[in-house]
C-alpha cells in the first residue's frame, strides 16, 4: 500500500506568503494543513483560499502549532504514512517536497531533514545567528551523540509511526532539535537531503529579533545538554 503524504505548515502572520507556498505544493500531497498560530492578519483566509485545511492554535509557539497538526492527522494517518513539515514564509521551495519525502517513501529512511547547504542558500536567507546556531547545535550533537546532522532545517519528513514514537513535547523554539535528538535515541534511520533556501517574506519571529534568537539558542542548547545527562 502506497503511503499518503500529509503536510503541516505552522503559520503566524504569513498572509503575504502563505498563498504562494500553497500554490506550489506538489500534487502528491494528500492533504495540507495550515495551523494558524494566533495570527492577527488574514493568514487563515489566505490559507483557505489556497485550498488548505486550516486549524487554529491560540497558544503561540512553533511546537504548539506542530502538535496541533499532528493531533489532527493522528485521526486519519496509517503507520506507514508520511508527515512533512514546512514553514509558511516561502523560504523553502515546495517543489522540492518529493525530494525530502523520497527516502521515506522508498523505505530508505524513517526521517529526512532538508539541509540548507551554503551553496544552495540565497545570500542573506539565513541570519548570522542562525548560521552560528546551526553550526553549534549540530557540532555538539556530533560530539556528544555521534550524529551526522548538519542542519536543524524545518523542512523535514518523517514516517507517522516513527513520529508518534518520539512523543514530541516542545511547544516553542526547541521543536526541531527535540525531534532530531529523540530520533537518535530511538535509533531511527535518518538522512539529510540538500535543499535550496531563499529569503523569507516578512520578518522572522525568531531569528529576526534579538530576544527570539537568545531564547531559541537557550532552548536548543537546553535540549542538547538535557539529553546528554539523561
Amino acid at each position: 500500500m502506497r503511503s499518503k503524504i500529509y503536510l503541516i505548515i505552522p503559520a503566524h502572520n504569513e498572509e503575504d506568503s502563505i498563498g504562494k507556498v500553497l500554490a506550489e505544493i506538489p500534487e502528491l500531497v494528500t492533504e495540507t494543513v495550515v495551523v494558524d498560530n494566533d495570527s492577527s492578519d488574514q493568514t487563515t483566509a489566505k490559507a483557505r483560499a489556497g485550498g488548505a485545511t486550516v486549524l487554529s492554535e491560540g497558544n503561540r509557539g512553533y511546537g504548539y502549532a506542530c502538535l496541533t497538526g499532528i493531533e489532527y492527522f493522528a485521526k486519519k494517518s496509517k503507520p506507514h504514512d508520511i508527515i512533512v513539515f514546512m514553514d509558511g514564509d516561502y523560504s523553502d521551495y515546495p517543489e522540492e517536497l518529493p525530494k525530502v519525502a523520497g527516502p521515506v517513501l522508498a523505505g530508505e529512511a524513517e526521517m529526512v531533514i532538508g539541509a540548507r547547504r551554503k551553496e544552495l542558500r540565497e545570500p542573506g536567507s539565513m541570519t548570522p545567528q542562525q548560521i552560528f546556531g546551526n553550526w553549534l547545535a549540530t557540532s555538539l550533537m556530533r560530539l556528544l551523540y555521534r550524529a551526522k546532522y548538519t542542519d536543524l532545517g524545518p523542512f523535514r519528513a518523517i514516517q507517522f509511526d516513527a513520529l508518534q514514537s518520539l512523543e514530541m513535547e516542545d511547544k516553542t523554539y526547541g521543536w526541531t532539535v527535540e525531534m532530531q535528538l529523540k530520533a537518535l535515541r530511538k535509533k531511527l534511520r535518518y538522512t539529510e537531503v540538500p535543499v535550496r533556501y531563499k529569503k523569507r517574506i516578512g520578518v522572522s519571529k525568531v531569528s529576526g529579533t534579538i530576544k527570539g534568537s537568545i531564547f531559541a539558542g537557550i532552548k536548543i542548547l537546553g535540549w542538547i545538554f538535557k539529553h546528554s545527562f539523561s
